[in-house]
Formats: structure tokens, C-alpha cells, sequence
């Protein structure tokens, strides 16, 4: 497999914070998160423990116009993306300073109304594309004698 590598990351977390949404020099948006997940388990002496992560995202371009109109504090969230490093140095101490964080390419906004989600689902192919991948339509009742899904009804 040589030559052959892969970068990408899944999470599944709710938002720290409201997203901030800055502007580059040639009016670019892009938009910073901090996205939390959780993970449960029982330590030496049979405890249960919970232990959080924090994962800093960046979006881009119409993902991250979507993440500031449709994202709040708390909200669930699913992001889609890749892994990117960037350093700098600190103007006070004068060291070079790393972060890692997610750039990502695909959003699906988790959870009810009212929750910070809803039925919203954005993704930069769908943007790059000149399209938002949204339908904010009311689903359409099922229609009369539509009963529950059989072994039938399985197409395999």
C-alpha cells in the first residue's frame, strides 16, 4: 500500500460554544467550533467514569455560513472531515505554538428543534456544487394504509 494513506475523522459531539464566524482579507467566511464527546467507562475499581474530549473544527465557505445560522451552544452535532496542524509562533514568548483541528467537509445538524438542530444537513460538496443540501419542508404525512415495514417490503 505504498503510496496510499487516508485522513479523515468522524465525530459525533455537542458544541461548547456558539460557533465563531470571522471573514478572511478577500471575504471568505470561516467558522470556529469546539465540539465535545464523551466517553464512558469503568476504571480499576469497578466506578463508572466519564471522561470529555474537546475538538476544535474549522469550516469553510457556505459550511460555515450554515454552522452560524443553524448551530447554538449545546446542540448535537455530526462533522465530517480531515485532520490539519497549523503553527505559529507566540508574540510573547516567542516559541512556536502547534494546533491540531478538524478542517471539515461535512456537517448534519443532530437533534429535535429547540435542541440547536433540526432537519438541516450541509455539505460542502453540496456547496461547492451552487446547492445547500437543505430541505426545510415539513415532512409529508404517510399515505392512508401505509402500514409498518414488512420482511416484504426489504428489497435483500
Amino acid at each position: 500500500m505504498a503510496g496510499k494513506s487516508l485522513n479523515r475523522v468522524q465525530l459525533i459531539g455537542n458544541l461548547g460554544k456558539d460557533p465563531e464566524i470571522k471573514y478572511t482579507p478577500q471575504g471568505t467566511p470561516v467558522a470556529k467550533l469546539t465540539i465535545a464527546t464523551n466517553e464512558r467507562f469503568k476504571d480499576k475499581s469497578g466506578e463508572w467514569q466519564d471522561r470529555t474530549e474537546w475538538h476544535n473544527v474549522v469550516l469553510w465557505q457556505r459550511l460555515a455560513e450554515i454552522a452560524g445560522e443553524y448551530l447554538k451552544k449545546g446542540g448535537k452535532v455530526y462533522v465530517e472531515g480531515r485532520l490539519q496542524t497549523r503553527s505559529w509562533d507566540d508574540k510573547q514568548s516567542g516559541q512556536k505554538k502547534y494546533m491540531t483541528e478538524v478542517v471539515a467537509s461535512d456537517l448534519i445538524l443532530l437533534g429535535g428543534r429547540g435542541e440547536g438542530g433540526g432537519e438541516y444537513a450541509g455539505s460542502s460538496r453540496g456547496a461547492a456544487a451552487g446547492g445547500n443540501n437543505f430541505d426545510q419542508r415539513t415532512p409529508e404525512p404517510e399515505p392512508a394504509g401505509a402500514g409498518p415495514i414488512t420482511d416484504e417490503d426489504i428489497p435483500f
